[in-house]
């Protein structure tokens, strides 16, 4: 009923830039509303982590080895979530997960969805 849609992963080589999106969007009558929107990685043999988070409000967090680096982004109008990823280094290889955190009634309370996830892989 509810989809997270990524765009924007591939391959390149390190010191290189990647932008990746997120867009959420519902079946027709369906009404959403995001409270929070993330992305998350997962490596290789590794668990999934939080990249970077963005609330309602444009509060943002981020992991300690991007920060500088990543800058996530939000468009609340459009329901869309973006990650700035810049100076790219082979170790950030992953999949990169869409994460967001709405109100869709009438399920009560905030559910979580997640997109399919999106291939980066940086090359040295």
């Amino acid at each position: 009923q509810v989809r997270l849609v990524e765009s924007g992963g591939g391959f390149l080589q390190a010191g290189g830039s990647l932008r990746l999106s997120c867009a959420a969007s519902a079946a027709s009558g369906i009404e959403f509303s995001i409270s929070a929107m993330a992305w998350y990685r997962q490596a290789p043999g590794k668990q999934c982590e939080l990249v970077a988070s963005i609330s309602r409000g444009d509060t943002t967090t981020y992991a300690d080895a991007v920060k500088g680096r990543f800058t996530i982004s939000g468009d609340s109008a459009k329901n869309t979530v973006r990650l700035q990823m810049n100076q790219l280094r082979p170790k950030v290889t992953a999949v990169y997960y869409c994460y967001s955190k709405m109100r869709v009634p009438p399920i009560p309370g905030t559910s979580v969805y997640w997109g399919q996830g999106t291939q980066v892989t940086v090359s040295s």
